[in-house]
């Protein structure tokens, strides 16, 4: 990213749905190569495609949930789901990230971090977030990010119980 380079981040309007399920496939097409050798998982269908992500629609009919686009100089770049839901048994949390995408070139640039600590400085509460124990990279990029975020405190991490959710979980407050 130049320094010149504009990061955004918005609350995606219903009729963005189709940017936002456009993404998601690139998205899905990422979590693909962690997949394990014979998995019937995340296959293409005849169109080419993935399948939709099953939950983007109840992002504008659910309270609590957030739908969020990042640009880079009014571009799409990446989107953010916030929800609810909580990856432990027995767990409550305000703010889950659901989902988090930034696209491949716009990757270790900073828009990652920038719209991280943006999230957090919107949307306040306790806030999870469940990284899958297969994804390498994710395993580095939340612990760090979530620590370099100047309004949180409370930061635990938990390990998943491999039945709700299986990986590291990290649980925080955000002022």
């Amino acid at each position: 990213m130049t320094a010149e380079a504009a990061f955004t981040l918005t609350l995606a309007r219903p009729e963005e749905a189709p940017l936002l399920e456009g993404l998601m496939q690139f998205y899905i097409y990422d979590f693909s190569e962690m997949e394990p050798p014979g998995s019937t998982g995340f296959e293409l269908d005849g169109t080419g495609r993935f399948e939709p992500y099953p939950y983007l629609d109840r992002y504008w009919s659910e309270e609590g949930r957030i739908p969020l686009i990042l640009r880079v100089d009014g571009h799409p770049a990446g989107f953010a789901l916030i929800n609810s839901h909580s990856h432990r048994d027995d767990g409550h949390v305000e703010r889950n990230m659901g989902e988090f995408f930034v696209a491949r070139k716009h990757r270790g640039r900073g828009l990652a971090d920038w719209a991280l600590h943006e999230i957090l400085a919107r949307y306040p509460g306790r806030w999870e977030i469940a990284i899958a124990q297969r994804n390498a990279r994710a395993i580095v990029f939340w612990p760090r990010a979530i620590k370099a975020a100047g309004n949180v405190s409370e930061i635990e991490e938990i390990q998943g119980d491999g039945i709700h959710w299986t990986g590291p979980i990290w649980t925080f407050v955000a002022r």
